[in-house]
């Protein structure tokens, strides 16, 4: 059984992982920490990470990054691991997060989704073959319409992923419209759409002579997400200090 502190519990997110959590043997949450604590939960609620006293095996973090720094300096007080999901860090949180990493177990993944970090792997293997052969590589991102970033963060280590099994040798191209141009081998396009209520579609195309091969994955629901960050914290249940991302939960399976 893996005790969890729940960071964020009545947020969106919180109470889908706090749903999910409820019909899992293998996990429970024991606490949770939100600003908001009007909410009605089974487990008890502290309005700030440094008045949790609850004993945990690992913290799931879905808040915000205002909130991550007290939240790292009491993973590494109290030594639990944290999985690490909010976003928009700065590049100075970015830098805490890696410093806190050598002192306790962090795991921090664009994407807390099994399929897409499994897809990453897939694409690894796929543009090694299929690159020298002359295929060209375009990624197409689809999310709902009130998204502020483009291009996801899912898109950008889409293509991370990529361009590192090829040595880094892509320039990423967001748009064309400002040249007039034959497309260069070494591009890899990346392109946003937003609209309607869109959860998340992420579409990696590989366009060779007289041939293309797609990937795709699609997330209907938030849930993806939560499920993903509920793995993590098992696998960070008595783990040695160190930044873990998702290929490691997968590697674990």
């Amino acid at each position: 059984m893996t005790r969890v502190i729940m960071h964020g519990c009545n947020g969106r997110m919180g109470q889908m992982i706090s749903g999910l959590c409820t019909a899992d043997p293998e996990i429970e949450i024991v606490a949770g920490v939100d600003t908001y604590t009007e909410q009605k939960n089974d487990y008890p609620v502290f309005a700030s990470i440094d008045q949790c006293d609850v004993a945990a095996d690992a913290i799931i973090d879905f808040s915000n990054a205002s909130a991550v720094d007290g939240l790292l300096d009491y993973c590494e007080t109290k030594q639990i691991p944290v999985v690490l999901c909010s976003t928009g860090l700065s590049e100075e949180q970015l830098a805490k997060v890696d410093e806190a990493s050598k002192k306790v177990a962090v795991l921090k993944s664009a994407n807390m989704s099994l399929g897409i970090n499994t897809l990453m792997s897939l694409l690894k293997q796929a543009v090694k073959v299929l690159a020298p052969a002359g295929f060209d590589v375009e990624i197409v991102e689809k999310h709902h319409n009130q998204k502020l970033d483009a291009p996801s963060g899912t898109a950008l280590a889409l293509a991370d992923s990529i361009n590192e099994a090829m040595d880094n040798r892509y320039e990423y191209v967001y748009d064309r419209s400002d040249r007039r141009a034959k497309r260069d081998a070494k591009e890899l396009g990346i392109s946003a759409v937003r609209g309607g209520t869109i959860v998340g579609e992420h579409e990696v195309i590989f366009a060779g002579t007289d041939e293309v091969i797609e990937f795709k994955h699609t997330a209907y629901s938030r849930a993806v997400f939560g499920k993903g960050a509920i793995q993590a914290a098992k696998f960070l249940h008595g783990k040695a200090a160190g930044y873990y991302d998702m290929s490691d939960v997968i590697a674990a399976r």
